[in-house]
């Protein structure tokens, strides 16, 4: 079967900016503070059990996770970035692959991340991305997600992390995703905008955090 053009094009970018990602991103999270309370808050939300951080990257925000207690690893679709998670978290496992088919059992997990990582679907297929993190999680499970907000519209990326590159990325509407989770059997317990940061973002942010019905 033939993976979809965005598929590909996604795991190209992001192998291509793998290493310089993991540079320049590699302290942000000590001054991004609302990032800092939300991740935080997921960690407390979510009891004992495997947490999945879906969409890793180079594993940053996985080893903040591992850092709060949970028992994390990391999927992610590109091969290198996979390759720098497991170089600087060699303590944490991490596995390629991709939200919309993982390698989980049903149920198995009681927490999910879904980091910016859901902005390269088209939001017509977003769905089957839902109903996949919705299958993976127990009763009761957490999955927190952030976004781009806008009126889920494509922008096209050509240069990323001092790189050219060739990719799609959406600005997400928030009503749209809470339906989208809900539908796929989520329960949506706290949706937060906040403004763009000064210098590094040009829209609102939205976090999402939803506990899966049951």
């Amino acid at each position: 079967m033939t993976e979809p053009v965005y598929v590909s094009e996604t795991r190209t970018a992001y192998d291509t900016v793998a290493e310089s990602y993991a540079e320049m991103l590699k302290d942000f999270l000590k001054n991004a503070t609302w990032d800092r309370a939300m991740i935080t808050a997921f960690a407390e939300l979510t009891g004992e059990g495997p947490v999945g951080d879906l969409g890793c990257g180079p594993g940053r925000l996985t080893g903040y996770l591992k850092s709060l207690g949970l028992d994390v690893f990391g999927v992610d679709l590109s091969p290198e970035m996979v390759a720098v998670a497991r170089r600087t978290h060699p303590d944490i496992r991490f596995e390629v692959g991709s939200i919309a088919a993982l390698d989980l059992a049903d149920g198995s997990l009681a927490g999910a991340l879904a980091w910016y990582s859901l902005i390269h679907t088209p939001p017509e297929q977003l769905p089957v991305l839902a109903k996949e993190l919705a299958r993976v999680l127990r009763p009761g499970g957490r999955l927190l997600t952030a976004f781009q907000v806008g009126e889920n519209v494509r922008r096209r990326i050509e240069n990323a992390y001092g790189h050219a590159i060739s990719a799609d990325a959406y600005r997400l509407d928030v009503d749209f995703m809470v339906k989208l989770l809900t539908d796929a059997g989520f329960v949506v317990e706290a949706r937060t905008v906040r403004e763009p940061g000064p210098e590094y973002e040009a829209t609102d942010q939205a976090y999402l955090v939803a506990r899966k019905a049951g």
